[in-house]
């Protein structure tokens, strides 16, 4: 047995995990020969020593992406719709035009706004004018000074009327503004639920449409709270915007399992968690300069970490129960007891380890499902060299 294990550790990676299938067969094989007083011999299972090696590791978030800005395009007025300039996807400048609400109604508005100004500064100047014809008899004491008083008043009265006038013509003409709908800021537009010759108004609860600037994108993503206390940890900085500072460029998985080509970084994190669910929202701010990506899309957050020393254990030597995660390990006279350990992430086919286990311990790699605590095995060492090579971090 010893020979066929020097000839496996000399082979390819390609075959290594072949070989581990013929050790398991073989290892059966031998367990079953019994001993001469009728015992069967102790089972012969391959065992590796922890190791702490160079690493990166990664977690996913899921992620709603949205425009940097995302402006809903609103009627300011009640009318019909006259015009629309652009189609759903298009493209457009800040300033350009969108929609056309009917504006003859509010050509006469302001028409009659204007009119009710000019009567209004005519009546200023004709109370004016009576002032000034009575000032001067007042101070001759040809008519009395109560006239003049009321003549005052009168002209103030007349100012007061031109200033509400004069608000009428600029409140119209706001309103007749309003029936040109132009874009606020660069971007593509949403739907638009609204045909030509639709009724809109302020009081609809649709916008015209939705508009969006996308030359950078927010993703959205949420991080339980077991992950933030070790996001908390992992990282330097006496608050958390500072942590958040120190959080390396983080990548974005498309829906096809791709990676999109621009990193990105993490911004900002909510003030509180989401008593719901549990858990705290962070912003992740990625470029766009093709337009790929558009309000809606979704995807993954992925937060990368790398290691200059990390105990990881391959997957198959391990085994959960109560959502613990567990290996086997070997001591004195060859025992093997069952020991918990932390998970910290994982990358391939590895855990990290954070807690459970120390560097140099033995573990079972396979056949865990034939062991108690207390059984004795036969070991047969393999090296973690070995298995990294057939399947690298």
């Amino acid at each position: 047995m010893n020979y066929l294990f020097q000839q496996i550790n000399k082979q390819k990676p390609v075959g290594f995990l072949y070989s581990l299938i013929l050790l398991a067969v073989l290892s059966g094989c031998a367990s079953s020969s019994a001993k001469p007083d009728g015992t069967p011999p102790p089972t012969v299972l391959p065992v590796f020593k922890a190791a702490a090696v160079p690493a990166s590791t990664h977690r996913e978030y899921n992620a709603a992406i949205e425009g940097k800005v995302n402006v809903e395009i609103r009627a300011q007025v009640d009318g019909y719709l006259d015009k629309i300039f652009v189609d759903e996807g298009a493209y457009v400048k800040a300033g350009q035009p969108l929609f056309r609400i009917n504006d003859r109604p509010y050509q006469e508005q302001l028409s009659n706004a204007s009119a009710s100004l000019l009567a209004a500064q005519a009546n200023e100047e004709k109370a004016s004018l009576e002032v000034s014809r009575l000032t001067p008899l007042v101070d001759n004491n040809v008519v009395s000074d109560i006239q003049l008083k009321t003549a005052k008043a009168a002209y103030q009265a007349a100012k007061a009327n031109v200033s509400q006038a004069q608000s009428m013509v600029s409140n119209a003409r706001i309103n007749l503004g309003y029936t040109l709908i132009t874009a606020p800021v660069s971007g593509y537009i949403g739907r638009i639920p609204y045909k030509h010759g639709s009724l809109v108004g302020r009081s609809e609860a649709q916008p015209l449409t939705v508009l969006s600037d996308v030359n950078e994108v927010y993703a959205y993503f949420s991080m339980s709270e077991v992950d933030f206390l070790q996001f908390k940890d992992k990282f330097k900085g006496n608050t958390i915007a500072e942590k958040v500072k120190q959080l390396p460029p983080v990548e974005l998985v498309l829906p096809d399992h791709s990676i999109y080509t621009q990193k990105g970084r993490i911004e900002t994190m909510e003030g509180q968690f989401d008593k719901t669910m549990g858990a705290v929202s962070f912003r992740a701010v990625f470029p766009n300069p093709d337009g790929l990506l558009r309000s809606g899309n979704t995807g993954k957050v992925k937060l990368s970490e790398t290691f200059d020393a990390a105990l990881v254990v391959p997957q198959e030597a391990t085994f959960e129960l109560q959502d613990k995660v567990f290996i086997f390990t070997v001591g004195d006279s060859n025992k093997v007891a069952s020991k918990p350990i932390t998970v910290s992430g994982k990358n391939g086919a590895y855990y990290f380890v954070a807690k459970g286990i120390a560097a140099g311990e033995s573990v079972v790699y396979t056949g865990l499902d034939r062991l108690r605590d207390g059984m004795v095995i036969t070991p047969q060492p393999i090296s973690m060299d070995s298995l990294l090579k057939a399947r690298p971090l």
